[in-house]
């Protein structure tokens, strides 16, 4: 869906693009093989066979070289948490993959612990040396990590991390980044997990943006602002707390880490897809506030991601499709209206009509990039935007932030805050307003003013940042 041919010389066509708009690295959906023509990725059944529709091995390598002349790193999205419902016949001929013990929304779980699972976890320590290896990627990104089940004592993950780097000899350094639902700040730090995909910071910026309380944003409805800002200092919003959305306990402590362990976002192919109608949030806040956030985004010091076309303010939706057939593309098709009659914009049987239909050519066609509107007016000036704000971080951030460690946040407003992260010589400071009443500031930082949105700091949602020694 990033180009219209739909294969990786699509994506290399736009290398230089991405390249002057300031983006560093990109990352690709999952690309085991699937059935049917078009898929997110996350059906995979064939983990060591990239998918032909978007183009043979070689061409995936080719595409890889390229972004690595042009100073681009690439990482790979992994599914080692499940394989798709259509084409896995591994449990016929090795039962032994699969274990009842634990389930998964998926069905059975992957047998990582139990008799016979040391080849299972060869498989899948293997496979991620391939794509390390066989096709030089620098990095990989695994899906759903809580829905790894282990109670060895040497969970996989960790051996699966410790036999990635010691592939690499010293000789490369390779990124390994987690999606955990759970928040396991244990599998982070020195010697483990480069990273982790921060959902929470995503849902404090949503929150704060819309105003939306449905679903998982009930647990952020309360004090938005306050999640946001211990995401940017500690890590995790959730570090032990009961959430309102679980009813359960949720994470670990993780304000020991590095912000460098925690990758934000304010939209990804899961925050945007998932919703009925696939909106990005430009879609469903002023565009003042998404400007606004997204400085605070691109230079706090966590790794910020993007999702395609979001720095030039793609406005299409990005919907979720597949193309299944018979039962089990019907199947497909019922569930994903049924999950959201829940909601109430979707409560009555006509109202989830509206749901494109995910097994449709048209829904994927509506998901793929118009590249055209990059070169609006309106994508324009998104892209000059991004593309200063990645320019300061690169230019006065990204030095600084080999020793950067924890910030320190207080509350100046039920919507307001001041973060302050030491980092090389230096103090990084941000105060943000994220409500449409002004503050009244005691003083203001010491330092230079790096970027600010407003002449006067704790305006109506401003973001004003300054370096101080």
């Amino acid at each position: 869906a990033f180009s219209p041919s739909g294969r990786y010389l699509g994506v290399m066509a736009e290398l230089e693009n991405l390249k002057e708009s300031g983006i560093t690295a990109i990352e690709l959906m999952p690309l085991a093989d699937f059935a049917g023509k078009r898929n997110w990725g996350y059906d995979g059944v064939l983990p060591y066979a990239p998918d032909s529709r978007y183009g043979r091995p070689e061409g995936l390598k080719g595409f890889i070289d390229a972004a690595h002349a042009a100073g681009l790193m690439v990482l790979l999205d992994v599914v080692y948490n499940h394989f798709g419902p259509k084409g896995n016949y591994l449990g016929l001929y090795a039962p032994q993959f699969f274990t009842e013990r634990y389930k998964t929304p998926w069905g059975a779980a992957i047998n990582f612990g139990g008799e016979g699972s040391r080849w299972v976890r060869e498989y899948f320590i293997h496979n991620a040396l391939y794509w390390l290896t066989e096709f030089r990627f620098d990095g990989l990104r695994f899906d759903a990590v809580h829905a790894i089940h282990d109670e060895s004592p040497k969970h996989v993950l960790l051996e699966l991390c410790e036999r990635a780097n010691e592939a690499m000899g010293g000789h490369r350094h390779v990124h390994l980044v987690l999606e955990n639902d759970a928040n396991q700040a244990r599998f982070l730090g020195k010697g483990k997990y480069t990273a982790q995909w921060n959902d929470d910071s995503h849902h404090g910026y949503h929150v704060l943006a819309t105003g939306e309380s449905d679903g998982y944003y009930v647990a952020y409805a309360d004090a938005p602002a306050k999640h946001l800002a211990r995401c940017l200092a500690e890590g995790f919003a959730y570090q032990g707390e009961v959430s309102p959305f679980s009813k359960a306990p949720r994470g670990e402590k993780s304000g020991h880490l590095s912000p460098l362990a925690f990758i934000d976002f304010l939209q990804n192919h899961d925050q945007v897809g998932n919703r009925a109608l696939g909106e990005r949030l430009v879609a469903l806040a002023e565009e003042r506030i998404v400007r606004m956030l997204s400085a605070i985004l691109l230079l706090a010091p966590s790794p910020p991601m993007l999702f395609m076309g979001e720095e030039w303010g793609c406005r299409q939706p990005f919907l979720y499709f597949c193309d299944f057939s018979g039962p089990l593309g019907e199947a497909v098709r019922r569930g994903r209206r049924e999950e959201f009659s829940r909601f109430a914009a979707f409560a009555e049987p006509s109202s989830r009509q509206r749901i494109p239909d995910p097994l449709a050519e048209s829904t994927f066609k509506r998901s793929t990039l118009r590249w055209k509107d990059s070169e609006s007016t309106a994508g324009a000036a998104w892209l000059s935007h991004y593309g200063a704000l990645l320019e300061l971080r690169a230019r006065e951030i990204a030095p600084r932030l080999p020793d950067a460690q924890p910030g320190r946040y207080r509350m100046l407003a039920p919507r307001a805050f001041e973060i302050t992260w030491p980092l090389r010589d230096s103090q990084l400071v941000l105060v943000a307003n994220c409500d449409n009443e002004a503050i009244t500031l005691e003083g203001t930082p010491q330092g230079r003013v790096l970027w600010s949105s407003n002449d006067q700091p704790g305006a109506p949602w401003s973001a004003t940042w300054w370096l101080a020694a």
